[in-house]
């Protein structure tokens, strides 16, 4: 199991505690380089604009900027969206910021992309919100749109919502073929199977059965299209929380995160930990994104976590 760290960017509220901005960036950050130097596997930031649950004039840092930020504040730990919003930004332009985002973190970009869900945001920065099944049409187009910008000298699309004609995309990146494409969501008849044509990484939730049957059928997407399962990462987000007891790691959440606690939350003693974590792994996940609340502000649950799990 790989073990990955989600990057607090204020959308959870997570830091609302620190009025500067400056300090935030610097609290936040600061999580980055923790997670880089104690062997954490990747870094992830959410793609939003407005807090959560309600929207507020609390800070939310733009994430493609600050993971650019990011990638010049670290050394070996690998960076990405869970997962980026595809109405956001052209695909064209995306697949633009993404290569140059790979050759400034010489290497290290994971390119996580969705179809997008809050309409809330969209709205208030004046983007269209089509329905879900127009959305995921969108999110199909632009997969191959981001595939041709990465592998064309001169890149060719002509579909109904984009189109390009002679782009040329230099720097392409780093990694080869071109870098890994994680594709959030789990839908099952149109979004996995997304996954099977164009991904290398997958992002599913839920409880256990669900995840297994979420990957059961991305297992038979991929016998459909000719795609062998094992190339692609399955990952898995959850809440952590590590102490010396599962009554004092539950007490150390925010109320408002304790209800969402369950059989796939990584809340309790090493013991409990590890015995979810091999729950996960036999469902088939390959890689946890670990939300730590309260890390911008204590960075102990982060480095007792790596030395339990990490540094063995």
């Amino acid at each position: 199991m790989k073990f990955s760290a989600e990057i607090p960017n204020g959308w959870k509220m997570n830091l609302a505690m620190i009025p500067d901005p400056v300090d935030a960036y610097e609290a936040m950050t600061n999580v980055a380089k923790a997670a880089d130097e104690t062997g954490y596997e990747s870094l992830w930031m959410v793609d939003h604009f407005h807090t959560v649950p309600v929207p507020s004039q609390e800070v939310t840092f733009e994430t493609w900027m600050s993971l650019a930020a990011i990638a010049r504040d670290t050394k070996r730990i690998r960076i990405g969206q869970i997962v980026t919003c595809n109405g956001y930004r052209n695909p064209a332009l995306l697949a633009k910021m993404a290569s140059t985002m790979d050759v400034l973190s010489h290497g290290r970009l994971n390119f996580g992309i969705g179809s997008g869900w809050y309409e809330h945001e969209y709205r208030a920065y004046g983007y269209p919100y089509p329905d879900a099944p127009e959305r995921l049409r969108m999110l199909r187009e632009a997969l191959q749109v981001i595939h041709a910008m990465w592998e064309q000298e001169e890149a060719y699309f002509e579909g109904k919502y984009y189109q390009i004609r002679g782009a040329i995309n230099q720097p392409k990146g780093v990694q080869k073929p071109h870098i890994p494409i994680l594709i959030g969501g789990g839908g099952e008849k149109v979004t996995l199977k997304l996954v099977a044509q164009y991904g290398d990484g997958c992002n599913v939730g839920g409880d256990l059965q669900t995840i297994k049957h979420k990957l059961d059928v991305l297992k038979q997407h991929c016998d459909n299209v000719g795609r062998d399962y094992s190339t692609i990462n399955c990952t898995s987000g959850t809440v952590c929380a590590i102490a010396d007891s599962d009554a004092e790691a539950m007490a150390s959440l925010p109320e408002r995160v304790r209800a969402q606690v369950g059989e796939t939350s990584l809340v309790g003693s090493p013991e409990t930990i590890r015995q979810r974590v091999a729950d996960l792994e036999g469902a088939g996940i390959h890689e946890l994104i670990l939300d730590f609340p309260g890390i911008a502000a204590d960075l102990t649950p982060l480095y007792r976590f790596a030395q339990e799990f990490i540094q063995q």
